[in-house]
């Protein structure tokens, strides 16, 4: 069982879009992947169908109910949803979750919960993949101990990279907590190869970080002990993911043959390789 944890410190970059797609090439290779929505927003669960303020639990009552084991033993199948894909289940958000650094301020080993929770119940599944919000606090300290694999959605654009630059410098922070051998890998998104803007921003990124498979790494990767490594590849612009929004699906069971569904093909093969 590996976690991959999808995030940036900024927002709009194409995580959700991110989770959703690589679950489902996960789930289509016959994979059981299990999927977090840690961002208050709901994006993720609301993505798949779900109404987060009629669920009757959510991740907001494992983390309230993690002190106790009996409890939590009990939240925990009465949280966890089934999709209508195939080995996809769900752990849904709340905005109750926005209130967490607050409600956990006194509780020790905060930052572990998740980790914890998904060593207790998430052996069933291959993959679980964390879907988190793009905020610097207990969620995502909790998503980034947890994970064997950091997922770094950057949309191909110049203030993009700003997001990306101060995520990595909060990852390096973590680095000491968090699992043995973890991998970061920076992933292209967004990209247009029309404009000009989007061009240069990704030979910037290809100048920035390792470039994956067998490249090596330059100046400014080899300064960070993370070495993160960049996907060599790119998600493109594709209005088939909306399209794969609206019918509640990643975009592999709307449209295999969209660019979008093979790129994500692509970027999973890529990290399954890596694994």
């Amino acid at each position: 069982m590996q976690v991959w944890t999808v995030v940036n410190q900024k927002g709009g970059v194409g995580k959700t879009t991110s989770s959703v797609s690589l679950a489902g090439c996960l789930s289509a290779l016959g994979y059981k992947v299990l999927l977090l929505d840690l961002d208050p927003q709901a994006s993720l669960t609301h993505y798949f169908g779900f109404d987060s303020d009629s669920l009757e639990y959510n991740i907001y009552d494992l983390f309230m109910a993690s002190q106790h084991s009996a409890s939590l033993s009990k939240v925990f199948p009465k949280t966890l949803l089934n999709t209508e894909i195939k080995n996809i289940a769900l752990l849904p958000s709340h905005m109750a979750l926005a209130t967490l650094d607050k409600s956990l301020a006194e509780q020790t080993g905060k930052g572990l919960i998740i980790k914890e929770l998904i060593a207790k119940f998430g052996q069933k599944f291959d993959y679980i993949i964390i879907d988190c919000q793009p905020v610097l606090g207990v969620l995502m300290v909790n998503a980034l101990l947890a994970a064997n694999k950091v997922i770094l959605p950057t949309q191909t654009e110049h203030l993009a990279k700003l997001g990306l630059n101060k995520m990595i410098a909060t990852i390096e922070q973590m680095k000491p907590s968090m699992q043995p051998n973890f991998r970061v890998h920076v992933v292209p998104t967004m990209f247009d190869r029309r404009l000009k803007a989007c061009v240069n921003a990704f030979e910037d990124l290809r100048a920035m970080f390792k470039q994956a498979p067998g490249t090596q790494t330059n100046e400014s990767a080899s300064s960070s002990n993370v070495a993160p490594i960049l996907w060599r590849g790119y998600i493109p612009l594709d209005t088939k993911f909306r399209e794969a929004s609206v019918l509640a699906k990643p975009i592999n069971f709307v449209s295999s043959n969209a660019r979008g569904s093979f790129a994500y093909e692509k970027l999973t093969t890529e990290l399954l390789k890596s694994a």
